[in-house]
């Protein structure tokens, strides 16, 4: 193979692209597939046979890899003994959001996952292109959320994943600190995306009521099906999604089934900004 092969997984996100592992671990390709991956929301390469350093190489090529103090490989799975810390916040995944903690300031570009177990049914990962659910506005919604912004709270995302928590649990939750972000990501290219996933709690400065109505039509909007692409996980698949124009989450599955991903995640590139 001598180039990518490219055809859209839906209209409005996703493409899957077909290319040779010596291609995409060399680098060749980057500079298409780093515009194509903004462009695009995520990318997906089926029957990719490829070891887990070759994985982290070719996550490299697309940004400055995050390794933290060891090679940068996350373990994606409910099991503690795999992965404690990700295990412990795995319930919160289910919803939709944006990686990284709501106080940050630059999210992660985005980031490569690769299934190394995965569950006979469910488990599924499902992608929102959060620049188109915002370029489908009507004009004077958007005139309206450019200029609002929205608190992000701890115990806003921890009670959707734990609804039977108990009163110390919500009590320790209320102890973290809010943050407030803009509602839209103005981006340096000129594009905008809804900044709305499951820590957010309310709107800055709006009537409680008003509140909850906006942003409730909000989220029916953004979750339409033209915006969201649903990946079925099969072996040797690999996905590389944007995390600045994309939320993600994951879709229920046996918790006793051992789903494992292995993950590269590529540093922040551009801060937040409201319009």
């Amino acid at each position: 193979m001598t180039g990518l092969e490219i055809s859209e997984l839906k209209p409005r996100i996703g493409s899957e692209v077909k290319a040779d592992p010596e291609s995409l671990t060399s680098g060749a390709f980057a500079a298409e597939l780093r515009a194509l991956l903004i462009d695009r929301g995520v990318l997906v390469f089926r029957d990719l046979d490829i070891t887990l350093e070759e994985q982290r190489n070719f996550t490299a090529t697309l940004g400055r890899l995050r390794t933290g103090d060891g090679d940068g490989l996350q373990k994606v799975t409910l099991d503690a003994r795999e992965s404690p810390e990700y295990a412990a916040y795995f319930p919160n995944t289910f919803f939709w959001h944006t990686d990284g903690h709501y106080n940050q300031t630059m999210p992660c570009l985005g980031a490569t996952m690769r299934p190394a177990r995965l569950p006979p049914e469910g488990g599924e990962t499902e992608f929102l292109n959060t620049y188109a659910a915002y370029d489908d506005l009507p004009e004077e919604d958007k005139a309206f959320i450019d200029r609002l912004r929205v608190v992000h709270t701890r115990y806003a995302s921890n009670s959707a994943a734990y609804p039977d928590a108990s009163e110390e649990q919500a009590a320790g939750w209320r102890l973290a600190p809010p943050a407030t972000q803009p509602l839209v990501w103005a981006h340096e290219s000129g594009r905008k995306s809804l900044m709305l996933g499951i820590s957010v709690s309310h709107v800055e400065g709006m009537h409680p009521a008003d509140s909850y109505d906006l942003l409730g039509r909000l989220r029916t909007h953004m979750a339409q099906p033209q915006f969201v692409y649903t990946h079925a996980w099969r072996m040797n698949d690999l996905v590389v999604w944007n995390n600045t124009g994309t939320m993600h989450r994951v879709r229920p599955f046996d918790p006793g089934s051992g789903r494992l991903l292995n993950r590269f995640t590529l540093d922040g590139e551009e801060p937040i900004r409201a319009p």
